[in-house]
């Protein structure tokens, strides 16, 4: 047996890029919750991070937790050009999160065969290189 296959393989995933609306996103995902900006004028979530609400034009934003519970709206899994940094194969879905944003992220631990609409998943966080994290999904109570 090489000694080599028992290695855990190096984080290749890339560290998040931070702006000033993001940045509060990004610093939860290190601490494995799952933010976004909840509008104080009409109490909308909003996601992406901005710096104004869409709905009502409020810039009254405030970071709220989230339940990081969901179901899958669709998935695909890209095949060419693979990027070095991810794992393959690599599924890429839009979650529909409790609150009623629409997130696209990675789907994780379930094979692309299995993935159905209207699937439950919840979110778990993968490391990137420089130590940071990034929200991705797995199926329901799949610890």
């Amino acid at each position: 047996m090489n000694p080599q296959d028992d290695q855990v393989p190096a984080v290749r995933r890339p560290d998040p890029m931070y702006t000033a609306e993001s940045a509060f996103f990004w610093e939860a995902a290190e601490r494995g919750e799952l933010m976004a900006q909840q509008c104080q004028g009409c109490q909308q979530y909003l996601h992406p991070p901005r710096p104004m609400c869409p709905e009502c034009l409020s810039m009254d934003l405030q970071p709220t937790q989230l339940s990081g519970r969901g179901k899958v709206y669709s998935v695909c899994s890209p095949q060419y050009p693979q990027i070095p940094a991810f794992d393959y194969p690599l599924l890429t879905a839009l979650i529909d999160l409790e609150e009623g944003i629409r997130l696209l992220s990675n789907l994780v631990d379930v094979e692309l065969e299995s993935v159905q609409p209207g699937m439950p998943v919840e979110v778990c966080f993968a490391a990137t290189v420089g130590g940071r994290a990034v929200p991705q999904f797995r199926p329901e109570g799949n610890k």
